[in-house]
């Protein structure tokens, strides 16, 4: 549904037409640790089940318990569930932060804050909503070392009643937040209706926003891309995974773990994978290499700094041709850089991982619908060019919540490239490094294969087509040129961009992961003011021959991304050095998902010059 679109409808189905009804923002400032991500999905949940589309984004801090943490829920009529520049309905829990957040809040916002927060609240503009946190949990019901938790659930019974969350949202998603957990859920669900009964009873609303039951989250579900990711990972035949704990990755090798120890056992329930947590991201990637030689479908997930680390396994991967799986979820970075907030700055990193000339395959989904296909696609890719390929998703798309179609599962088999039998060894022979095909893939052998002739020297020294050392310059030179060509020839082979052209358009825009939703957004702005557009989704490195054409197409390409060199704005350039002038830089580095807003202004900017 187009901007357009959209206000018909908000003026078709709202009634007074001062009202702002599923189209606004909600945000809640707390401590972490405090509890109150449980309170924070509950409300989101709540308001998908009430078929409204909606978006979560936590902003939490790199510690344990005590420092600001902020959610920010929207619910969007039209579907977008890009980040909003503000929030104008905020929740205050967090006294330290409470003078800055109402500060910010804009004028006509609505404030709910505890009753015993200590803070100036003169000003005219804003609507303001005290809750009585303490009064209604110093009761005997809820136990005295639980209060702080359960006081969050106070917030949410209020807001339900003054924003009208239906009740009977409010319990399903409370139902499943718990697992069904019965004693879990008596636990909280007192306190959400006696905060709403307390709203009903003393608070007369004096503000426009409301939300009301729609029919447009039918057919969808809420994921995380981390889970989707360890999800497809699992259905794609994951044998191994060997993993070190970074945030923010951590949660797709729990996921999986957690999919596998249900999925896969054979029949006398015994495991038929292992996921190992190493001492290291080193003892990682060398684990996965190890159990790639031996045949196995091996991965890890990691972020910036452990990609950094792997560096020169990787290499070894690459020369050796080993095929492994490698997730990043993207976080801020150099260094320590700000490991709860969103980047995709790691694009060099992986694409150029290791010393020498190398070029790596990547994967770059969009959705969490794609990262559960790139989950088992990855596996296929990674045996049928033998080589290392990267998965890189972000924090944004990996860890929080995004609504989805049900996933497709794969239904073709699993395609383990070119990998010959004893018998295959026996009728043609076995040359590990030669090119027998032309496409720059050469045939291995798994360990254990019962052929005199099907063993080899895999190294990460100089080698000839028979896997032998050499120093020989012509041969070191033709076995590069060979890899060069393997990862070439790969590019019309992996997941095709995603274009959609417009007549007429003499902009272009490119983008990639979790900015997909903020560029769909900020599109149909534009096309509401007039300024026509096209737009390019990549999904893969190295980038097929249709990125070429579109930018060919265009007077004007902007490239997206959230980090603050341009990084795929550079890729392409070098990819086709004759259109580089048309790609222009669209990029910028703080922490945060992008918004629509912020896009248009850049474009604009740009366009006025």
């Amino acid at each position: 549904m187009s901007v357009t679109q959209s206000k018909v409808a908000d003026i078709l189905a709202g009634g007074n037409l001062g009202e702002v009804v599923n189209d606004f923002s909600l945000q809640i400032a707390s401590a972490n640790g405090s509890g109150s991500q449980t309170s924070n999905m509950v409300l989101v949940r709540a308001l998908f089940r009430m078929g409204i589309p909606v978006s979560g984004k936590n902003l939490f801090p790199s510690n344990i318990q005590g420092l600001p943490t902020w959610y920010t829920i929207r619910c969007s009529r039209a579907g977008y569930v890009a980040r909003q520049p503000s929030a104008p309905v905020v929740v205050l829990m967090n006294p330290e932060t409470a003078v800055k957040d109402l500060a910010g809040l804009e004028s006509g916002g609505v404030c709910f804050y505890p009753d015993d927060l200590k803070i100036d609240l003169s000003r005219q503009d804003v609507t303001y909503y005290p809750m009585p946190v303490k009064q209604l949990t110093s009761v005997p019901e809820v136990p005295r070392h639980l209060r702080t938790y359960i006081g969050n659930m106070v917030y949410v019974g209020v807001l339900a009643q003054v924003l009208k969350i239906e009740m009977s949202a409010l319990e399903a998603a409370l139902d499943w937040q718990f697992g069904g957990r019965t004693k879990l859920v008596n636990a909280n669900l007192p306190t959400i209706k006696a905060a709403y009964e307390w709203a009903a009873a003393n608070i007369t609303k004096r503000d426009q926003y409301r939300v009301e039951r729609m029919n447009a989250t039918a057919g969808y579900m809420l994921v995380d891309g981390n889970a989707a990711g360890g999800l497809g990972s699992v259905y794609g035949g994951m044998t191994v995974t060997a993993w070190y704990p970074i945030t923010p990755s951590t949660s797709l090798a729990d996921e999986m773990s957690s999919f596998a120890s249900s999925l896969r056992r054979d029949p006398d329930g015994k495991a038929n994978y292992a996921i190992v947590q190493a001492e290291d991201e080193l003892a990682a990637i060398g684990m996965v290499l190890g159990a790639g030689w031996a045949g196995a479908r091996s991965m890890t997930t990691t972020s910036g700094p452990g990609i950094s680390l792997m560096q020169e396994f990787l290499g070894f991967g690459y020369y050796a041709e080993i095929p492994a799986v490698i997730w990043d979820i993207q976080r801020v970075g150099p260094s320590t850089g700000m490991p709860t907030r969103v980047s995709q700055g790691d694009l060099f990193i992986c694409y150029y991982a290791s010393h020498g000339d190398t070029k790596h395959i990547c994967l770059l989904p969009g959705s969490v619908n794609e990262c559960f296909e790139f989950g088992w696609r990855s596996l296929d890719i990674a045996e049928q060019y033998q080589t290392p390929v990267f998965v890189l998703s972000d924090l944004d798309l990996g860890m929080n919540q995004w609504m989805t179609k049900p996933f497709e599962y794969p239904t073709e088999p699993i395609n383990r490239g070119k990998v010959l039998t004893a018998e295959q060894v026996e009728k043609q022979g076995f040359r590990r490094y030669a090119d027998i095909d032309g496409d720059g893939i050469a045939y291995r052998t798994l360990p254990g294969t019962n052929h005199p002739r099907a063993s080899y020297f895999t190294r990460g020294s100089g080698h000839d087509a028979d896997a032998r050392y050499t120093e020989e310059p012509d041969k070191y030179r033709d076995n590069l040129e060979r890899l060069r060509r393997k990862i070439e020839l790969a590019r019309e082979h992996l997941p095709a961009p995603v274009i959609e052209m417009t007549a007429g358009a003499k902009i272009g825009i490119i983008g990639f992961g979790s900015t997909d939703p903020a560029i769909i957004e900020a599109r149909d702005t534009l096309t509401a003011s007039g300024v026509k557009t096209s737009y390019l989704r990549m999904r893969a490195l190295p980038s097929a021959a249709s990125v070429a054409d579109f930018v060919r197409s265009h007077e004007r390409v902007y490239v997206v991304e959230i980090n603050a060199d341009g990084q795929l704005r550079q890729i392409l350039q070098s990819d086709m050095p004759e259109l580089a002038a048309r790609l222009r830089p669209v990029c910028m580095l703080d922490g945060m998902p992008f918004t629509a807003a912020w896009i248009i202004g850049q474009i604009n900017s740009q366009e006025q010059k």
